[in-house]
């Protein structure tokens, strides 16, 4: 483990133990949804899901529950998984407990029937997102698709388009009153891009749980670069090595990571 990743893992030890405590990690029993924003159903039980396969390129620091199906085991690539007696569940070092993998072939008690609901789930998530009210005037393919130096109020912006940000971008919350209430839903049409070493930065009391970005294509954040939200992906979800994000990621295809840092919000 590099000296980087050892210090990355060190300044997340506060903020695990503060999850540990106020996260629903649980794969069951806690149908979750966000004020005002979309339905995760029971997709907000795991902080990454995916249907075809979710890999890491260690070490990675998950701070949630990972789930994959319908494939099997297989699919969960680079976390040297540990099996639980019970086959319910698997345990990982890049897991912060008590996060666990859940892949559709364990056969103890309801793993494969739960994650069959929550994919579900997150397909309609997806749908739901893409069926809001598209953008108007300025929140209509706002900078032709390219956000540079953006700082963007609440609210559904739509783009018919890829959608690349090369720069550090701000959500900022109406007032920090309302900022904890206040939503964006960002549909993307095309694909998502962020450039390395960048953020996304929220201010005036905004929360990633109410930030939705729906992308039909393939989402790709840069090495080095912070994410804020739940990204409601088609495709897959790719990001670059001492990467990170508070939010979801939640993919119709494949998530992968590169010693990245994803924490439930």
């Amino acid at each position: 483990m590099t000296g980087a990743i050892k210090q990355k893992t060190k300044e997340l030890d506060k903020k695990v133990s503060q999850k540990k405590s106020s996260a629903s990690l649980g794969p069951t029993g806690h149908v979750s949804t966000t004020a005002e924003g979309v339905v995760l159903g029971t997709a907000a039980n795991y902080v990454i899901l995916a249907k075809t396969g979710v890999s890491t390129v260690p070490s990675s620091v998950v701070i949630g529950n990972v789930g994959l199906s319908p494939n099997a085991r297989v699919g969960l690539t680079g976390w040297s998984l540990i099996a639980e007696p019970t086959d319910t569940c698997f345990t990982s070092a890049q897991v912060a407990a008590p996060g666990k993998l859940y892949a559709a072939d364990n056969v103890g008690g309801t793993t494969s029937v739960d994650l069959t609901t929550a994919i579900g789930d997150m397909q309609t998530a997806y749908t739901a997102a893409a069926g809001k009210p598209a953008g108007v005037g300025p929140k209509l393919d706002l900078g032709g698709g390219t956000l540079t130096s953006q700082t963007l109020a609440p609210g559904v912006y739509t783009w018919g388009s890829d959608v690349t940000i090369p720069t550090n971008l701000t959500l900022a919350g109406t007032t920090s009153a309302s900022g904890p209430t206040d939503v964006w839903i960002f549909q993307i049409t095309g694909k998502l891009g962020m450039a390395a070493a960048k953020s996304v930065i929220l201010t005036n009391g905004a929360l990633p749980q109410n930030v939705f970005w729906q992308v039909a294509d393939v989402v790709t954040i840069g090495a080095n670069t912070h994410f804020e939200g739940i990204i409601l992906a088609q495709t897959m979800i790719e990001f670059g090595n001492l990467s990170s994000i508070n939010g979801r990621l939640l993919a119709q295809t494949a998530v992968t990571l590169d010693a990245t840092t994803v924490t439930v919000p």
